[in-house]
């Protein structure tokens, strides 16, 4: 009898383990909160993010600053599973190389992208707020010092 308890807890046991490894991870669907058009003034400088709607296992977005009626930085971005199913969050932003960094955190209203290895930042997140705000902001160490740069954007579009 012992050793039929003993297996029929094995098995159990294992199902259950099975269940965890298999577990579907996040796909960009989750994001969809995301999707639409943000911006923001301020110091003489207009920020826009766009963001088009989950489809296909991507969004496909950009962000443009104009100051004195010329662009002075853009970005082109992308959220995309990877071949083991981990969202990745592939930012090109002007002047610089490609950087991909991994979901870490993701909830219906916040997420978050790290990649540790990347000169400055380092993480990348995203806040749905109570008021239908989103709150963007970069972190991490650059020269040696923790620095966070927010974006507090508002809907301009769908």
């Amino acid at each position: 009898m012992k050793t039929l308890r003993w297996l029929l807890v094995s098995l159990v046991l294992a199902v259950l383990r099975g269940a965890e490894d298999g577990a579907a991870k996040p796909g960009v669907t989750a994001l969809g909160w995301l999707a639409g058009t943000w911006g923001f003034e301020r110091n003489g400088r207009t920020v826009t993010e766009q963001w088009m709607a989950p489809a296909g296992g991507t969004m496909l977005g950009m962000s443009r600053t104009v100051a004195n009626g010329k662009t002075v930085e853009y970005e082109f971005l992308l959220l995309r599973a990877d071949a083991s199913g981990d969202l990745h969050y592939v930012a090109r932003p002007s002047r610089q190389p490609e950087a991909s960094f991994k979901l870490v955190k993701l909830t219906e209203r916040e997420v978050v992208f790290e990649n540790p290895a990347h000169d400055f930042p380092q993480r990348i997140l995203y806040t749905l707020k109570e008021d239908g705000t989103l709150l963007a902001a970069i972190e991490g160490t650059k020269d040696g010092k923790t620095r966070r740069v927010e974006f507090p954007y508002r809907r301009t579009g769908s």
